[in-house]
């Protein structure tokens, strides 16, 4: 077979497999590409929001607290989101009103814990086996 055939039928292989969504190598398919553009697309838009409503100093412990735990970092983000599109924000949000409501995800999350906690109650008087060592 001479180069030129090799090459052509490698290009109609690629082909191919890029219709069948595989793409060269295993790689996303198109749908997989536009499914990362709109998230991608997501992204820059929470992003904006939280550049408007955040001062930088806010931005930055933002930043930090994702780099953390990203969970704790979208739950804030969610409850700002809902703050500004409710229009209870007047102002940019500060360090010290970030760390606020920190404290009060931290506080309502333990406040869940508690409610899911079981608690063991042990017997008195029961079967101990330190007794045991006594007898000897």
């Amino acid at each position: 077979m001479a180069d030129a055939e090799l090459e052509e039928i490698r290009r109609a292989r690629l082909a191919q497999l890029q219709q069948q969504g595989g793409g060269p190598r295993g790689g996303p398919s198109q749908d997989g590409g536009q499914e990362e553009q709109k998230r991608q697309a997501e992204s820059d838009r929470r992003a904006a929001i939280m550049a408007q409503i955040l001062d930088p100093a806010a931005a930055d412990r933002l930043g930090r607290i994702r780099l953390v735990k990203a969970s704790r970092a979208d739950d804030i983000e969610n409850r700002l989101m809902m703050l500004a599109q409710s229009g209870q924000l007047r102002q940019k949000v500060t360090e010290e009103q970030l760390k606020d409501l920190l404290n009060a995800v931290a506080e309502n999350s333990r406040k869940e814990e508690e409610e899911h906690k079981i608690v063991y109650t042990r017997r008195k008087g029961g079967w101990d086996d330190d007794d045991d060592l006594l007898d000897l």
